[in-house]
């Protein structure tokens, strides 16, 4: 059986960085065998410059917005943002399928080789039949008033089917607390036994402020989009504490953005009585885009939560490479050791997912792909 035999100045195998002078070897196919002292992997070793890992796994991407890349002004806020999409998203088949292509070989190549994909459509079905990255379907639904809930949700459904078709690896999850209804919320709460969910989570301070006290900004996005919002009452609390509680049934809960997130949010999440895991996914380089903050990381790293990454999508990111969010996240805190944030787009990521059989660490039998960091670059090397 032949082997590739790979050295670099440092390994990280998805939990720590190894002691030097360390040789990871795979099967031709990537598989991997085992890791080794330098002494006893023989010959024919490849030496490179740099930093090996796993493979990336993106926990949030939008990869059929891929055709909006630099068609929407940054630092709009979340409001007008949510405008611009829905005025943005339409666009001709081809259009949207060559966008995708180029961010699925994009994703690729700087090192993903799972992703964790919003689908309001099928858009991206097609893609996906053939491409070598692995993707969790989160087929996203919205709707905030309930008497459209059941017609949302069965759109949803017939969705989910398609992908379903394709692949085992898919769950129909609420868009965000503020556009989902509470009949929409139970219809998806009755369909999440077993599976993981994601929702976008306090990504503008506005969201806490509708929840609250009914004020801020949202109400102009619902006087925009034609959204009677008579019948709700501020409920004094913010849209975590609101939302939480009506996903039970879900095994576990990718929250996603978590921008103003708080202790008591924290505590919230907590405190509650389940055996559900709960994963907060960082998507810096989006957040600077659209609101110009970054979350408050080391207040989720005081309370040891579960942290994984992702991009976000080419309407709110100037690219799909999770190298470049851990960079973001070195500018914006760099005493956060670079050990643990490698860990949260590796196995982390892989656990949110529920595919760390196969990705996320460098452990026999796993086939997790490899990455050189290297001059500040991520490359896939196999």
């Amino acid at each position: 059986m032949a082997y590739r035999k790979i050295k670099a100045n440092k390994i990280f195998d998805g939990y720590t960085f190894l002691e030097t002078n360390k040789v990871l070897i795979t099967q031709a196919n990537g598989i991997i065998e085992t890791i080794v002292d330098v002494k006893d992997a023989g010959d024919d070793i490849q030496n490179f410059n740099g930093i090996i890992c796993p493979g990336f796994i993106n926990a949030h991407c939008h990869i059929e917005l891929s055709h909006l890349k630099n068609k929407i002004p940054q630092q709009t806020g979340l409001v007008e943002f949510i405008l611009q999409i829905l005025k943005y998203r339409n666009a001709d088949e081809d259009i949207k399928q060559h966008a995708m292509q180029l961010a699925d070989q994009e994703l690729y190549n700087t090192g993903t080789v799972a992703v964790g994909d919003i689908c309001n459509t099928n858009d991206s079905l097609s893609l996906k039949k053939h491409s070598k990255i692995h993707w969790h379907n989160f087929i996203e639904v919205s709707g905030f008033n309930n008497d459209i809930a059941e017609t949302r949700f069965e759109i949803a459904k017939n969705i989910y089917e398609q992908f379903c078709k394709l692949s085992l690896s898919n769950s129909i999850v609420p868009h965000a607390p503020y556009s989902v209804s509470t009949k929409l919320f139970n219809l998806i709460n009755q369909s999440a036994i077993g599976k993981t969910l994601c929702i976008h989570n306090q990504e503008t301070l506005t969201e806490n402020e509708f929840f609250q006290d009914k004020i801020g900004g949202f109400l102009h996005l619902y006087e925009s989009l034609g959204v009677d919002i008579t019948s709700f009452l501020p409920l004094q609390k913010t849209s975590l504490q609101y939302w939480l509680p009506q996903l039970k049934n879900a095994k576990k809960i990718i929250a996603v953005h978590n921008t103003f997130t708080t202790q008591a949010d924290i505590n919230f999440v907590k405190n509650k009585k389940t055996e559900q895991e709960m994963y907060f996914c960082l998507c810096p380089n989006a957040n600077l885009y659209i609101e110009n903050t970054v979350p408050a990381i080391d207040l989720l790293i005081k309370n040891q939560v579960n942290i994984v990454l992702g991009t976000d999508s080419y309407a709110s990111n100037t690219q799909l490479n999770i190298f470049e969010e851990i960079k973001t996240i070195q500018k914006y805190f760099p005493n956060i050791p670079l050990q643990n944030i490698l860990k949260w787009a590796t196995i982390n990521g892989a656990k949110a997912l529920e595919i760390n059989d196969k990705f996320g660490s460098f452990e026999k039998g796993k086939i997790p792909g490899i990455v050189l960091i290297n001059n500040e670059k991520a490359t896939r090397i196999l």
